[in-house]
């Protein structure tokens, strides 16, 4: 089969200016402040509907502003000056998925950069000197293994790294995100995968995480940060992300999961909110739509019969919002219409196309050679080739004592 017939794509998008103008929500004539600002969202995403324009992906524009911003950031960054390895990871990673290489005296500028956030007791920092954290460790190994090259390997302190996850690791299995810091979902989310990715992981440091990460699901379906917090998009990717990880998926209510994540895809604007009773937002097109392939898998592996080919929502209605509501004129994408672009939101819109494109039988809104970025692992939210580079490397090294 060739790769324009794999595609399931007429070339147009597959919802009427009708259809969609159809999904308005009805407050039932009681209007809250709540209902007031979904109603604004709704007309400004119509407005853009209602253009009927080709979605195409600017991936040109994007590359230049994501370039750009590697080397200089405006002021509005500076409120992220304790996260900076996660502005390397979300330029680096968007690059790689829209296809872009970086040349080699770059990369290594940015693995000297990561080295000064090195703790000289493991993990990373938010920027040079900063006290290691869990998150900006996860997002600095994610970057040097994008980077992938011997020197970028190197820079891991792995016997550090093994003994700054073990330091914050509880005795319930949950992990706080720095020493004396907050315990969530995050934490496990973020270690295991920092684990997995250069061989430090143990048994012995994951003992009891897939319990503590089972009682985080909610009533409603999806996960919560903590034990008795509210279901969220960005929990519940970590949590069943992380049951993957440890094999235990079988901890997880599927059943209840999807009801709840099928739920936050909004009908009128395709994409997807975070929580119930908010507004879509892109960077939620990664968080919710990334558990898709996740239980899919899963139902595949107990057997369970579905339509296989494709995950289990809209994917066209999703890319629809992504191409035609939320790219910036001038480079990046933004949470929703009439918001500035940003590097957060940038990375997981595109990952979120990704996940919405490659199901097992490719599904491209608008022209497949225009539209079309690379494939993500679901799990690690890298590039395939990626995580492979990084597990074959690691994988021949030993755990360090």
């Amino acid at each position: 089969m060739s790769e324009s017939e794999s595609d399931n794509d007429d070339g147009r998008t597959h919802r009427t200016y009708a259809e969609i103008l159809a999904e308005r929500q009805n407050d039932e004539g009681y209007a809250t402040a709540t209902s007031k600002e979904q109603d604004n969202v709704e007309i400004e995403v119509l407005k853009l509907y209602k253009l009927q324009m080709e979605p195409q992906l600017i991936s040109c524009t994007h590359i230049g502003f994501l370039k750009k911003s590697l080397i200089q950031l405006n002021e509005q960054y500076q409120c992220l000056d304790c996260s900076r390895p996660w502005l390397c990871y979300w330029i680096l990673h968007t690059l790689q998925i829209l296809g872009e290489d970086l040349q080699n005296p770059k990369y290594s500028k940015v693995v000297g950069f990561l080295a000064k956030c090195q703790s000289p007791d493991g993990g990373f920092g938010g920027g040079p000197g900063q006290y290691p954290h869990l998150a900006s460790t996860y997002a600095a190994v994610n970057a040097l293994c994008i980077i992938g090259t011997i020197e970028a390997y190197e820079t891991i302190n792995r016997k550090g790294l093994l003994h700054f996850l073990t330091s914050l690791r509880g005795e319930d299995g949950a992990f706080s995100m720095h020493v004396d810091g907050e315990v969530d979902i995050r934490g496990v989310y973020c270690a295991i995968t920092v684990a997995k990715l250069t061989n430090v992981y143990t048994l012995e440091m994951f003992k009891g995480s897939a319990e503590w990460i089972a009682q985080c699901q909610t009533w409603e379906g999806g996960f919560g940060g903590c034990p008795g917090m509210e279901a969220h998009g960005g929990y519940a990717f970590c949590g069943i992300a992380t049951l993957v990880l440890l094999g235990k998926s079988h901890l997880c209510h599927v059943p209840s999961l999807m009801r709840w994540l099928v739920n936050k895809q909004m009908r009128l604007e395709g994409g997807f909110q975070g929580r119930t009773n908010k507004l879509v937002d892109a960077c939620y097109s990664f968080w919710q739509s990334g558990a898709f392939p996740l239980i899919s898998a899963i139902l595949s592996n107990e057997g369970k019969v579905f339509d296989s080919n494709y995950w289990l929502f809209d994917q066209k209605a999703l890319q629809e919002y992504l191409l035609i509501c939320c790219q910036h004129p001038f480079g990046g994408l933004v949470d929703k219409p009439k918001k500035n672009s940003d590097l957060y939101h940038t990375c997981y819109a595109i990952s979120g196309l990704s996940i919405a494109q490659h199901s097992r039988q490719s599904v491209i809104v608008g022209h497949p050679n225009l539209n079309r970025v690379g494939v993500i692992h679901p799990v690690f939210n890298l590039i395939i080739s990626t995580v492979s580079g990084a597990l074959t490397y690691f994988g021949e090294l030993p755990i360090p004592d």
